[in-house]
């Protein structure tokens, strides 16, 4: 099982500036619990995530030589890609695709067309620097836009990505309207038809959904899921349909309770957890 924290999502909507001292300070204690991979910053414009504009400060102060977790930063075009695949830290570049023409041209300022093209030559740059590319199928489960959404189209785009030979897709409830069933399907269906790609779930959620939506994706197979601590964050690009994050905290809960072994360190866990509040409150 792969948990993987996401102190860049919930940190990029936050419109008053974290000091970068206390964003490593944060990530230094995350990467003391144990969790597979932390997803801890991103290489986009500083215009479009102001937050963010200091993340190779922030690679810069982290500790890493005792961690065995992995490191993600997102990435929004080519440049970020070449910009992010010179740290040697970073072990993944992760890629926002989008099933919607609206949130695609609303999250990386292209179609979904020339989100594609990108894609295929961010793959060139991982393959060159040794990277993994991670592809987030956005709106995966639906959106509010009125584009096209069903469930063949998802698993049309899982196609494309299998083509390009990239290695890891995490379908994304970017605005938290996946049900159980359409859960369910994809990750059934994709996970035994593409068993060379390891599949993940990136779900919004609200306090009274988290739980349904967690058992029907681990039921159907998946076994890497994105959180953060106290459900903080979410899209900012998704503006008026923000939802939260999955809570790592009900992840962890849910995953003992069945029991895996996620081989955590519980008292760092909760240290982590106590800081979150000067980071985000």
């Amino acid at each position: 099982m792969k948990i993987i924290e996401c102190p860049r999502d919930a940190m990029q909507g936050i419109r008053e500036f974290i000091p970068t001292a206390l964003k490593a300070k944060y990530i230094n204690q995350l990467l003391k619990v144990g969790f597979d991979t932390i997803d801890f910053g991103s290489f986009v414009s500083p215009k479009a995530i102001p937050q963010m504009r200091d993340t190779a400060e922030v690679l810069g102060k982290l500790d890493l030589e005792n961690t065995s977790s992995k490191l993600l930063a997102i990435i929004a075009n080519t440049r970020g890609a070449e910009d992010a695949a010179q740290f040697e830290q970073i072990d993944y570049l992760g890629f926002p695709l989008s099933v919607s023409e609206t949130f695609q041209q609303r999250n990386t300022n292209k179609s979904v067309a020339e989100a594609m093209q990108q894609l295929a030559r961010i793959q060139e740059i991982c393959q060159k620097s040794g990277k993994t590319l991670v592809t987030y199928i956005s709106m995966g489960f639906g959106n509010p836009y009125n584009d096209p959404w069903d469930v063949d189209t998802v698993i049309g785009f899982v196609q494309e990505l299998d083509k390009l030979q990239v290695k890891i897709v995490s379908l994304s409830d970017t605005i938290g309207v996946a049900t159980p069933a359409n859960i369910t399907y994809l990750f059934s269906h994709l996970i035994p038809a593409f068993e060379h790609i390891e599949f993940g779930a990136h779900l919004h959620t609200t306090p009274a959904t988290w739980q349904e939506k967690v058992a029907a994706a681990y039921e159907a197979g998946c076994r890497r899921f994105d959180g953060a601590l106290r459900g903080y964050g979410g899209c900012p690009m998704a503006k008026d349909e923000l939802v939260g994050n999955m809570a790592t905290e009900n992840l962890v809960g849910f995953f003992e309770n069945k029991g895996v072994n996620l081989s955590l360190n519980k008292p760092a866990l909760q240290v982590a957890m106590a800081e979150s509040g000067a980071v985000f409150l």
